[in-house]
């Protein structure tokens, strides 16, 4: 399987504009620019992509691990944060809020650390990567 993305920029790094684009078509096009990066400006940047990719990776691998384990997720609610800091990225940190029924803390500790290890989001990135999980 392979998947691609492109990027399309016109202008100086700090005064220029952007956009990206998926294959799927989920992104089109959509803008990226120095101040939705650096600033509060509107527009997409690789960071939050980055963010959006490794907690959707993260809860789709802790849904087969569940699922594999005999347990139906009824609600797995993540929140990824990645930190760029010196021009490098060195965190993610991943908050989850989970409905599982039946299934103890424990297992369920056990369960979200082998995603947070193992989701192919968590394997690529070369950063830091913490978890906070926890069972309603």
């Amino acid at each position: 399987m392979k998947r691609s993305a492109s990027a399309n920029w016109k202008g100086t790094g700090k005064d220029g504009k952007g956009t990206v684009s998926s294959q799927s078509g989920v992104l089109s096009n959509t803008a990226y620019s120095y101040k939705s990066r650096f600033e509060e400006g509107t527009g997409t940047n690789p960071e939050e992509l980055i963010a959006a990719a490794h907690s959707g990776c993260f809860t789709m691998k802790l849904s087969f691990l569940l699922t594999g384990a005999g347990f139906t997720p009824e609600n797995l609610d993540t929140k990824a944060t990645i930190t760029l800091d010196n021009g490098a990225i060195t965190s993610s940190h991943l908050e989850l809020k989970a409905t599982v029924p039946g299934i103890d803390q424990a297992k369920f500790a056990e369960l979200a650390e082998e995603a947070r290890t193992n989701c192919p989001i968590s394997k690529l990135l070369n950063t830091e990567i913490t978890l906070d999980a926890q069972l309603a």
